[in-house]
């Protein structure tokens, strides 16, 4: 469960699962300013960007609230409107260097269903639309239990994750082809 990128001082460090107990109203605690700025940097630009090293001795984690589906489609996005959120909710605490295959793990201490070979994790980052009430959502990758990915080591940070913003993670059972995703992924 432990990252690869971590300092060695971070010892047994790792991220904690907590299965939420119900829904409750919340929205996302993030100003969004009129005046802001949009960033056109391409995703190749993003994975190249150097990320600071976390010490995960010394810094805090953040509660990162986590909503699984197991038929292999994302949550629909009214699903998130009027500060209520789908009842499939994990909270882990961790970090913003945390992988996508650290989070496969995590998600697989959960549910015993995902941890055959060949289940697909389909991420995405749930989060608020600047300009309307309601949610956005952009997809950042995929993991496969029991094999190695090209996204595998893709964190939290690299792909622009602000806290307070939801992970939605689409899960597909090995013996059904993943759905058709709106973009084609560079494998």
């Amino acid at each position: 469960m432990t990252s690869s990128h971590k300092p060695e001082s971070a010892g047994s460090r790792s991220p904690r699962v907590f299965q939420a107990a119900g829904r409750e109203d919340f929205r996302s605690g993030r100003k969004l300013d009129k005046m802001a700025v949009e960033s056109r940097v391409t995703q190749e630009e993003i994975k190249k960007e150097p990320e600071k090293p976390i010490d995960r001795e010394k810094t805090c984690p953040l509660l990162l609230r986590v909503f699984t589906t197991n038929n292999g489609r994302h949550h629909r996005m009214d699903e998130f409107s009027r500060g209520n959120v789908p009842s499939s909710e994990l909270q882990i605490y961790t970090w913003m260097d945390a992988t996508l295959k650290e989070l496969t793990s995590l998600v697989k201490e959960v549910y015993p269903e995902a941890r055959k070979k060949g289940t697909h994790f389909n991420f995405a980052i749930v989060y608020p639309d600047p300009k309307r009430p309601s949610y956005r959502v952009k997809e950042i990758g995929s993991t496969i239990s029991g094999r190695k990915g090209s996204d595998d080591a893709m964190t939290l940070q690299s792909q622009r994750f602000q806290i307070g913003d939801y992970l939605d993670i689409a899960i597909t059972p090995p013996n059904r082809a993943p759905p058709p995703s709106g973009r084609m992924r560079p494998y």
